[in-house]
């Protein structure tokens, strides 16, 4: 059986979000970690997602949104693990020189984001109107990644805000990654 390991963003999902939803919903799903709310700490979410994964021999499919995929990245670049593929719902682009000024409350994702190809399968979900990420900076991440691009369309952030519930092609998405990958026809 496939477990699905749910990566939170930064904040708490609201209850009619696609991830709560999905949690909720399907008994394979379960959160890594149970989403804490801000202040993101990455390390703490590395070390919490390190630890779901590797709790299980199976190998696992992530689900990521938002600053989650940003937590996966991370993960990749520091761990290994039974780990399947992953889905990357609208990671908020981090520019590689971004400092906060001495007076910002920071809770958000603070340092470098890996730029190197994941070791496993991934799909990016790329919005057109992310208000935390151009297109092409989604683009950009999944060419970075490994990962295939999925246009979602003009989707804003994906979430609840943007009435985004159980989401349909999100579900069709993961069981593609559950497939093997085709070579291509020559």
């Amino acid at each position: 059986m496939t477990r699905y390991l749910v990566v939170p963003g930064r904040g708490v999902p609201f209850s009619d979000h696609w991830s709560r939803c999905w949690v909720r919903d399907y008994p394979t799903y379960r959160w890594a970690p149970e989403p804490p709310g801000p202040p993101y700490v990455a390390a703490e979410r590395v070390a919490a997602l390190h630890a779901a994964i590797c709790a299980d021999s199976e190998p696992a499919i992530l689900v990521a949104h938002s600053a989650g995929c940003l937590t996966v990245a991370l993960w990749a670049s520091q761990h290994a693990g039974p780990v399947r593929a992953a889905l990357l719902a609208t990671p908020p682009y981090v520019d590689p020189d971004w400092t906060p000024d001495p007076h910002e409350t920071v809770d958000v994702f603070i340092g470098h984001v890996p730029r190197e190809p994941l070791p496993f399968r991934s799909i990016l979900v790329a919005s057109r109107n992310d208000p935390n990420a151009t297109f092409e900076q989604f683009e950009a991440y999944a060419r970075d990644w490994g990962s295939e691009l999925f246009d979602a369309g003009a989707v804003g952030h994906l979430d609840s805000k943007t009435g985004f519930g159980a989401w349909p092609d999100g579900q069709r998405l993961v069981r593609s990654l559950t497939r093997p990958v085709q070579p291509p026809h020559r």
